[in-house]
């Protein structure tokens, strides 16, 4: 008997050994990296204005402006919400207008605001390259791509090629690099909106010539404005 009570309490033992609860393997958690960026690429397409312009001066047609570029996003705060960024970009700027850019016979250049019916075309172009130093708010996390934001800042830049080209249907009138413009351009600018769509606006605070002014004496003191759409990539 004292065999079998002994075989008893053995088995007994390890079936309860054999029966405790195994844990199961704790995994660690993988923490989402919060350290994101945003709005690191940028695009926008604008319609070209200007501002204080000369008497009877008048734009036609569709004058189109495109940049692009890279800004290397900087958050402050610890929701990085709110940033400074800073980078470089491209721009191309064309203006349809009256502002007629020629040259008299002893090849000086002379500048004169007349009729659009009295020439066939009359276009400025212009190449520059851009510094964008901007302050950013937006209520992104780095869960969501779709969020407000509201970017504002100064955009310097450094025409480094120009054209002005008049056709005044007797003669052709092309003037590259012209001497009188201002190759350095600045201005405030704003950028705003939700997810893909948003607004831009930039307001030049430099003319755009440096001393020019037309045949009646009118010191020529255009600045850029330019309103549209910009687009933002990570």
């Amino acid at each position: 008997m004292r065999i079998i009570f002994s075989c008893l309490f053995l088995l007994t033992f390890f079936s309860s050994f054999a029966q405790e609860e195994v844990k199961p393997e704790i995994k660690p958690v993988v923490k989402i990296d919060s350290l994101y960026r945003e709005d690191q690429f940028f695009f926008s397409m604008t319609y070209n204005m200007f501002t204080d312009i000369p008497i009877n001066f008048k734009q036609n047609k569709f004058s189109l402006g495109l940049s692009a570029g890279f800004l290397r996003d900087m958050p402050v705060n610890k929701s990085r919400t709110v940033a400074i960024a800073t980078g470089l970009g491209l721009s191309y700027q064309n203006y349809n207008q009256n502002l007629n850019i020629s040259k008299d016979a002893a090849g000086t250049i002379i500048y004169g605001v007349n009729n659009s019916s009295e020439f066939v075309s009359n276009r400025y172009r212009q190449y520059s390259v851009d510094l964008p130093i901007e302050f950013r708010w937006r209520n992104s996390t780095y869960e969501s791509t779709k969020f407000w934001r509201i970017y504002g800042g100064v955009k310097l830049s450094y025409i480094f090629s120009s054209t002005s080209l008049l056709d005044d249907g007797e003669n052709t009138y092309r003037i590259n690099n012209n001497k009188d413009i201002n190759k350095f351009q600045y201005g405030p600018y704003l950028a705003a909106g939700y997810n893909t769509w948003n607004i831009y606006l930039y307001y030049g605070l430099s003319p755009l010539f440096n001393s020019a002014t037309t045949l009646s004496g009118e010191k020529i003191n255009m600045k850029s404005l330019n309103a549209g759409l910009i687009f933002y990539i990570l």
